[in-house]
């Protein structure tokens, strides 16, 4: 039982329009609401927010 609903799989999803996503995992105790991050989108060629889709 390794894998379960504690850590899943979240997609990344560029706010620049691109299409570019990241996929990584959470852990949903600690990070309830929807992830942010500073990535870098290689289409763009820039460090761009990336959101939680779900």
């Amino acid at each position: 039982m390794a894998r379960n609903d504690v850590r899943p799989v979240i997609k990344l999803r560029s706010t620049a329009g691109t299409g570019y996503a990241y996929v990584t995992r959470k852990n949903r105790r600690t990070q309830p609401d929807r992830l942010t991050l500073t990535k870098y989108d290689p289409i763009v060629r820039k460090h761009v927010l990336f959101r939680e889709e779900r």
